[in-house]
């Protein structure tokens, strides 16, 4: 019997090792699974390659993994918001490596990766800096830069519901990243606010298929001494 729901999340984790690269989805605060980011962050793994589409906000969170500096290299579309002046810090003093582009770049890099391209050539950054140091092309006349996809070993996401085979739904915009992360990813692992039997999810509603989620993890509130402890 396929069943992918846990209710030991640190047990869920055992494949985030040091050195791990991990997408954490979420737009804004939208969408972000933060039980789990905190069940990494009392793993104490480190030298993280970290994949989002920001750096978070305030000091909870996806800020205070970034914070705690776990993170080798960020990759993201939006560097800036709450955590800009410490993020800008971190990388003028080198503890950590950042890696910018625009947000569709981003999004169409996982997508092309879970669906086994290997690169693209894309005409958004051409010309500026972004480009830099990649191979460029012009296609009847439209310059496009050469984009590879883009994987990870682990993804975290938040969905609204989900059952035991690990079907997921979202609620609206929490939706974002989260189903190409999960074509991206070697291992997903999905924390949900809701566990329904197999066939209360209408297939049609289906946005992410079990096939693509290792476990699934019901939300639960977090101590909010996870944060405290990670920014000591």
């Amino acid at each position: 019997m396929i069943d992918k729901i846990r209710s030991d999340v640190d047990k869920a984790l055992s494949c985030l090792k040091d050195g791990s690269s991990l997408m954490i989805g979420g737009f804004g605060e939208c969408g972000r699974p933060n039980m789990l980011i905190a069940a990494v962050l009392d793993r104490g793994v480190r030298d993280l390659v970290l994949v989002s589409n920001n750096s978070g906000t305030g000091r909870v969170g996806l800020a205070a993994l970034l914070l705690s500096g776990r993170v080798r290299k960020m990759i993201c579309s939006y560097p800036r918001g709450d955590l800009a002046v410490e993020l800008e810090r971190m990388v003028k003093a080198g503890s950590i490596e950042l890696e910018v582009m625009p947000q569709g770049t981003l999004s169409e890099r996982m997508r092309a990766a879970g669906a086994g391209i290997p690169a693209f050539y894309c005409p958004t950054g051409f010309g500026t800096t972004t480009a830099r140091g990649k191979e460029t092309r012009e296609f009847n006349g439209l310059g496009c830069v050469l984009e590879t996809g883009l994987t990870a070993d682990v993804a975290l996401i938040k969905a609204g519901r989900a059952d035991r085979w690990g079907n997921l739904t979202y609620d609206r915009l929490a939706r974002n990243f989260s189903p190409l992360m999960c074509m991206a990813a070697r291992t997903v692992i999905a924390e949900v606010d809701e566990v329904v039997e197999l066939g209360d999810i209408d297939p049609e509603h289906v946005v992410t298929q079990g096939i693509l989620v290792d476990a699934v993890v019901r939300t639960q509130p977090v101590d909010a001494r996870v944060w405290e402890r990670a920014l000591a």
